[in-house]
């Protein structure tokens, strides 16, 4: 896998949102793939090919139909277009929050834009207080890295090189460099930036072990 091209996203947005009533933080990623819309929404939806990048998956892999992410997320399928949109629900350690996965054909490729919605509730308030967009930014980042070394290896498993990428001295220095890039991003939202950047730093201290 070619980690000299690990960057990450190429955009990164903080916002803010309303579901059913009730205010929600909004973090989006977008990344540009060297590939069709076509390759990359299979990439992203078929079972064996996110078992390559991402982790062991099942489910019914259908609108109304529930996945479950071994060692991760449990969710519904909301609705799915293909080869556009795909929405779910993201179900993880009790708290429930919204993901809408969305591809389009751009000059250089398949530009994926992943939006999270998060609740805020009081457990999930007191989450994003400490770590901020971070938790959940470097995270779906960590998986879009997977993503194209899956879509430039033609379609080969990723897991393990990115896992010992991430634990090495290269993959803690980007991961530090992603949670700072989100801090960032939430101070463009309106939080004072030494807060953001408090919040980015627990972040990065969390994805390298050093917490």
């Amino acid at each position: 896998m070619d980690f000299e091209r690990a960057f990450g996203a190429d955009i990164r947005e903080v916002g803010k949102g309303e579901r059913e009533g009730h205010p929600t933080h909004v973090v989006r990623a977008s990344r540009t793939y060297r590939t069709s819309q076509a390759d990359l929404w299979t990439a992203i939806t078929d079972k064996q090919r996110i078992e390559r990048w991402f982790g062991n998956v099942s489910g019914d892999f259908k609108p109304g139909g529930r996945f479950s992410i071994e060692g991760n997320a449990d969710g519904d399928i909301i609705s799915c277009d293909p080869p556009h949109t795909l929405a779910l629900t993201w179900e993880f350690g009790g708290n429930k929050s919204w993901v809408t996965a969305t591809i389009r054909d751009v000059e250089d490729g398949a530009l994926l834009t992943l939006e999270h919605e998060l609740p805020t509730d009081e457990e999930s308030e007191a989450h994003w207080e400490k770590y901020g967009p971070g938790a959940t930014g470097v995270g779906w980042e960590m998986a879009m890295l997977g993503l194209d070394g899956h879509v430039q290896r033609n379609g080969q498993s990723v897991i393990v090189a990115g896992q010992a990428w991430a634990e090495g001295k290269d993959g803690k220095s980007r991961l530090r460099f992603w949670a700072e890039a989100w801090g960032k991003a939430h101070a463009e939202d309106g939080t004072p930036m030494k807060i953001a950047m408090e919040t980015a730093a627990r972040t990065a201290n969390f994805y390298t072990g050093e917490e």
